[in-house]
């Protein structure tokens, strides 16, 4: 596979942890320099890992992971999205200048495994060919560090006047691109 190609399935993987670490970075507020980079250390370490299981995984359990990966990234995304959404609905304008707590470690990590599970199914299909998929591994690890933690600084100009509607966006969003996850693996 040539640089080229592994650089724009690390983009290609990355983009849906950029959109769920902006929607994050809204609903914090103003996300700090250490709260951008917790986020893209762990969007960018579970985006290396699963390919890696997926790779792992390989031919004998590509049809198991295939069979049911949509309804996982659909349920956690849809769930994170759904759950990001009611939360800037319950806000008022008044909180919204008020300091808000960050969010969860755990819920950190569902949002980064819902967004990751595409990459585990790339995973299973790398397998079929003669790659080191550790360098494409750590590629979209770095470039999901990359994006995630910029998503989160970037969600930063949007300031706190916002916040709510770039969360709720944000939630609309996951809740999209798990429901187009679905759609597009049970339509094949």
């Amino acid at each position: 596979m040539s640089p080229y190609a592994i650089a724009l399935l690390a983009i290609g993987m990355s983009i849906d942890a950029l959109i769920a670490s902006l929607g994050r970075g809204a609903a914090i507020g103003r996300p700090s320099l250490a709260e951008a980079a917790r986020t893209g250390v762990v969007f960018g370490v579970v985006e290396a890992i699963t390919p890696l299981i997926g790779w792992a995984a390989g031919v004998a359990a590509s049809q198991h992971v295939q069979a049911f990966d949509h309804w996982i990234a659909f349920g956690l995304l849809g769930a994170v999205g759904a759950r990001m959404f009611a939360e800037a609905l319950r806000r008022s304008d008044a909180e919204e200048t008020e300091a808000r707590p960050t969010r969860s470690l755990g819920l950190l990590l569902a949002t980064a495994v819902g967004t990751s599970l595409d990459a585990m199914a790339v995973g299973v299909s790398l397998a079929f060919l003669e790659v080191n998929i550790l360098v494409i591994a750590l590629a979209i690890g770095a470039t999901t560090m990359v994006m995630s933690a910029g998503g989160m600084l970037a969600s930063r100009a949007i300031g706190p006047r916002f916040g709510r509607y770039a969360e709720m966006a944000g939630g609309l969003l996951l809740i999209g691109l798990g429901f187009s996850i679905l759609v597009e693996h049970l339509s094949a």
